[in-house]
């Protein structure tokens, strides 16, 4: 009896090691279109209008370019998406239902609609 529940307890430890050691995912990069507007805090910003038929606004939570050249343009955003409890710890960035890490920007037009 002993060796029965010695042997289930070792197998249950490796099966729960087993699913504590699959590997990470991490987040996908994917690029949106849209307008970039200044938040509500200074070196803040937020990519509004966003084309297609996901979320129309974006918080930007860091980003790897100067956006500030950018203010008031039309651009594509490339990065990474912030899970919003995460996003949303840090007070400065601005409210918004989907959140980015950004890894590049293109400017599209200087103009935005």
């Amino acid at each position: 009896m002993k060796n029965l529940i010695s042997a289930v307890l070792v197998i249950s430890c490796a099966f729960a090691f087993a699913i504590g050691a699959r590997p990470q995912t991490a987040p996908k990069e994917h690029s949106m279109t849209g307008c970039l507007k200044k938040g509500a805090e200074a070196d803040t910003y937020m990519v509004t209008d966003v084309e297609g038929n996901g979320p129309k606004s974006i918080g930007i939570v860091s980003s790897a370019a100067n956006l500030a050249p950018h203010v008031g343009h039309k651009i594509e955003v490339t990065g990474t998406a912030v899970p919003p409890a995460e996003a949303e710890k840090d007070p400065k960035v601005p409210k918004a239902p989907h959140y980015m890490k950004l890894t590049s920007i293109k400017m599209l037009s200087p103009t935005c609609p």
